[in-house]
């Protein structure tokens, strides 16, 4: 069974937006799978998922200053714009296909 590591990797903003500075206008994302081989000297099963998610902000709106800006806040942006439960279950089914590969590429028997 996998592990998976959420991070934010990357806030897009404009530097003047609505009479605020340095306003969020797109966070980018990332999920890390991994599952350890038998062989802990081996590099293990991995599956990356990315992606991004358009946040915007309207003019009175409560504002948080980029500076002051948590992780905890961002993902409350993002969480409900994807499938965390989805994305999860693909990235465990590409290391499953890692596991046992439908098909191989061989070097030719020469």
């Amino acid at each position: 069974m996998a592990t998976y590591e959420w991070k934010i990797i990357s806030l897009l903003a404009y530097p003047e937006e609505a009479g605020e500075t340095d306003v969020v206008f797109q966070v980018n994302w990332q999920c890390y799978a991994s599952e350890l081989k038998t062989n802990p000297e081996v590099p293990p099963y991995s599956a990356t998922s990315v992606g991004s998610v358009e946040v915007t902000y309207e003019a009175g709106d409560p504002f948080t200053p980029y500076n002051q800006l948590t992780e905890e806040q961002v993902w409350q942006w993002v969480n409900p714009n994807i499938d965390r439960p989805a994305l999860e279950a693909n990235l465990q089914s590409m290391i499953d296909a890692e596991k046992t590969p439908a098909t191989v590429n061989l070097p030719p028997p020469w």
